[in-house]
């Protein structure tokens, strides 16, 4: 079994298909707000994140800003609740968070939050657990999670839970351990268990789930590839090392999988020629399963990648610099 080939990982994102040159050109084009986060988040993780221009990518962010505060997918799109978060946390990546007008970004967040606990991913009023978690991810970062009631968006995550100890996008959906929604365009679909763990993990809430029971469900994802998958019978898929794994590790249970297959499962989904991870081996290769891919490895502490924050799916160093201060490089 062959290694992690880095080298040829970040040439594939700073030239994602070869279709331009200029990384941020593509990300404008093709990929918008949330490829910016996937494709430099890797970066980051392997230890190149100096090899993106910094003032292109915080100029173009700033420019998907609306009057309302929240940011949208591409310039010229409307704001959304998921691209919100994505900037933020590239912003984060940078050192930059101190350039937006946090209360702004605040109020459009806190604006989106409904009666019953629920949050609306836009002014169109669609509510479902990512939005929460997205919500309270977004304003934990900016140290303004005291702005919304999270005792009730605690309380309407919890009514999401299932008997066979996971979770769904609303109250009685069907467990599922992730979709791409919470970082891609996706709407609707079911929702992930990784949300809501994350949600009641960055909340101090935890203590609320019967970690066996979900435990179980969850470790019960892996196939016999060594690859995890996000329901019963489906096919195994390089996004669920994150989106399972994260969840494992929130709730202590990560030592219930086979870490060494699963590692394999990964590493056989490279492209080792010209880079790029798929959903599974001999697929075509993309920047959103080359993120998660190296997301996974980062959780499974493989050697050569920065540790992930299991909860707020950024670098564990850049989550200390926000919450325990100064670290900025002079």
């Amino acid at each position: 079994m062959g290694g992690l080939v880095t080298e040829k990982h970040v040439r594939y994102i700073l030239s994602i298909e070869k279709r331009k040159d200029d990384f941020m050109s593509v990300v404008m084009e093709h990929l918008r707000m949330n490829g910016a986060y996937w494709g430099l988040t890797t970066l980051d993780l392997l230890g190149k994140l100096d090899t993106a221009d910094v003032n292109e990518v915080v100029s173009w962010i700033m420019s998907c800003q609306h009057e309302s505060g929240g940011f949208s997918g591409n310039i010229g799109h409307d704001p959304h609740i998921l691209y919100t978060l994505s900037a933020v946390q590239v912003l984060a990546l940078f050192d930059k968070i101190d350039i937006i007008d946090v209360d702004k970004v605040t109020n459009y967040i806190v604006s989106l939050q409904n009666e019953d606990g629920s949050f609306s991913g836009d002014m169109w009023g669609e509510v479902d657990t990512r939005f929460s978690y997205i919500a309270i991810s977004c304003l934990s970062l900016l140290h303004r999670l005291d702005k919304i009631n999270v005792k009730k968006a605690v309380k309407y995550i919890l009514s999401c839970k299932n008997m066979d100890g996971g979770f769904g996008c609303t109250p009685g959906g069907e467990s599922h351990a992730g979709q791409r929604g919470i970082n891609t365009q996706t709407r609707g679909g079911h929702m992930e268990v990784f949300c809501c763990v994350g949600a009641l993990a960055i909340t101090g809430s935890l203590d609320l789930v019967d970690k066996d029971l979900l435990g179980w469900w969850l470790c019960e994802r892996q196939v016999k590839s060594g690859g995890l998958n996000g329901r019963p019978e489906k096919l195994p898929d390089v996004c669920y090392s994150w989106w399972v794994l994260s969840s494992l590790i929130m709730i202590d249970r990560v030592h219930w999988i086979d870490k060494d297959k699963l590692i394999k499962f990964i590493l056989d989904c490279q492209d080792t020629e010209n880079g790029g991870i798929s959903d599974r081996p001999d697929d075509a290769v993309d920047v959103f399963h080359t993120y998660f891919g190296v997301a996974g490895l980062s959780l499974l502490e493989y050697p050569g990648v920065k540790p992930i924050d299991p909860a707020y799916a950024l670098p564990v160093d850049v989550v200390n610099r926000i919450f325990f201060g100064n670290d900025k490089k002079l």
